[in-house]
């Protein structure tokens, strides 16, 4: 797995993201947003392990990625036109997405 986010770029309506490693994978800006890893959109547990999905709606700019910034050495942030940028997406769950 790499280690380290050389650069990331929208490139269309993809995000485009390359490794130190030499790695790159090309994502779908809607797939990203509907896949987000937050509590708001995937759920949470409750006291007993039951995962209850929210009933996520996007709006017109829910896809349009304004700005994306590195967590550590881990993850990215998106943050989206409509508001949203709580979604901390780890590379491996990126790579799952691109299915690598």
């Amino acid at each position: 797995m790499p280690q380290t986010l050389s650069h990331a770029a929208v490139i269309g309506n993809e995000l485009a993201l390359s490794f130190s490693d030499g790695a790159e994978i090309y994502l779908e800006l809607p797939l990203l947003r509907r896949a987000c890893p937050c509590a708001a959109c995937q759920g949470e547990p409750d006291a007993l392990g039951r995962v209850v999905r929210p009933n996520v709606e996007h709006g017109p700019k829910a896809f349009n990625l304004v700005k994306f910034e590195a967590v550590g050495g881990y993850a990215i942030q998106l943050h989206w036109a409509d508001g949203h940028s709580y979604g901390i997406y780890a590379y491996p769950y990126l790579f799952r997405l691109a299915g690598l």
